[in-house]
């Protein structure tokens, strides 16, 4: 058994796709924050000072910008965080069962929040030392560094948010358990269609999506962000990632040879399907989001952009699952070792990516060259860091 509680865990050998899916998910989020600072609606410059926090968001902007990379970050922006609390949610069950719900949690603390401390810590200040570098400063050392770090008022921890939501999701999730240790099976027992027939399970996670996202994005607003320290999450979508996250445990609570996630089962043998509909519903996503078709902000438009966003999220999962049950099946050493360090890499990816942004700054590159450099050189530096910080036996325990 190769657990990783920091993402998910899996039975390396019995859940190959799943773990390869873990795996790419993983490249694509390095390559989404990569890419930030070359899309053409990223902000004039990262601003330190800005009172709106863009530079949390966008740490490093280049002049050199592609249109090309645009697509690509709004579908993973749809999508991705979505699919994670579901990959993640699948093997919580399994674990709650095997060890109950007080280990369970111990666990969790360890592989959840000493990692978030140590990336809220160190990795989130290195990853935010070039913003504060590119934004031409008079004391750029790094005493000048902390004193701003220290008076900005609260301390982003990058992309380790989603640890610390993972963490606060299990405590939960626990908590049920002990309450009422069959209530996943239950759940499963009583609507047994939602996991064997991927009509079904679409059906049912694109309304629970749009029953937990259009009334809170609607309050708060599409893409508002709240924090208190560290402790940073997105408000429109928490509900949207707990729906997913529940929805991954009581998918997990079924055997997986007779579901729509098992390889090769009913998702996987309409793979194709599955990417004609997440295409059509990205497309009509793309639409009601053009600033051609959406010239004004209205309630009426937010919610018609919420529900259009919802139902993308869903498809778009459920294409991704789809692909890997059907094509992850057979062994790939490159695809084992990245799944290996896959959450090393999440962890500390941010410091390379903006280190590397940073860098390329100044040459006369293409912003296509620049975004390309980044997410390759940000993937391999992480992946190289991870696999040597692996070799200290207490490192390798927990990550």
């Amino acid at each position: 058994m190769n657990e990783t509680a920091g993402f998910l865990s899996f039975p390396q050998d019995r859940n190959r796709p799943i773990g390869y899916l873990r795996a790419f998910v993983t490249a694509m989020v390095v390559a989404h924050h990569a890419v930030l600072a070359y899309c053409s609606f990223a902000p004039p410059l990262a601003r330190p000072a800005d009172s709106r926090g863009l530079w949390q968001g966008y740490p490093i902007v280049d002049a050199r910008r592609w249109r090309g990379f645009d697509p690509l970050v709004g579908y993973n922006d749809m999508f991705l965080m979505a699919l994670m609390f579901f990959l993640s949610g699948l093997f919580v069950w399994g674990s709650l069962r095997r060890k109950g719900a007080s280990a369970f949690m111990r666990g969790r603390l360890v592989r959840l929040g000493l990692p978030f401390v140590a990336a809220a810590a160190v990795v989130a200040p290195l990853a935010y030392y070039p913003t504060y570098l590119a934004a031409g400063f008079a004391n750029p050392n790094p005493t000048g560094f902390f004193r701003w770090w220290l008076a900005a008022g609260n301390w982003p921890a990058g992309p380790a948010w989603f640890i610390w939501v993972l963490l606060a999701f299990g405590c939960v999730a626990a908590g049920l358990f002990k309450a009422s240790p069959h209530w996943a099976e239950r759940a499963q027992e009583r609507f047994p269609s939602v996991f064997r027939r991927p009509s079904a399970l679409f059906g049912a996670l694109a309304a629970a999506s749009i029953i937990s996202y259009l009334p809170v994005a609607l309050a708060t607003g599409l893409s508002g962000w709240a924090s208190w320290g560290p402790f940073t999450f997105q408000t429109s979508r928490l509900l949207l990632y707990a729906t997913w996250f529940f929805a991954g445990t009581c998918a997990g609570a079924c055997s997986r040879r007779d579901t729509v996630l098992a390889p090769g089962g009913a998702l996987a043998r309409t793979w194709l399907g599955w990417l004609g509909w997440s295409a059509s519903c990205f497309g009509v996503l793309t639409i009601v989001t053009h600033p051609a078709i959406r010239s004004a902000h209205s309630i009426g438009w937010d919610a018609i952009e919420a529900v259009a966003w919802a139902v993308s999220c869903t498809a778009a999962s459920l294409l991704a699952l789809a692909l890997f049950l059907r094509f992850a099946n057979k062994r790939v050493t490159a695809l084992d070792r990245l799944a290996d360090n896959a959450y090393g890499i999440y962890l500390i990816h941010y410091a390379f990516v903006t280190w590397f942004q940073y860098a390329l700054l100044r040459p006369p590159l293409p912003g296509a060259v620049k975004g390309c450099l980044a997410t390759l050189g940000a993937l391999g530096l992480s992946w190289a860091a991870v696999g040597a910080l692996r070799r200290i036996s207490a490192i390798r325990r927990i990550i």
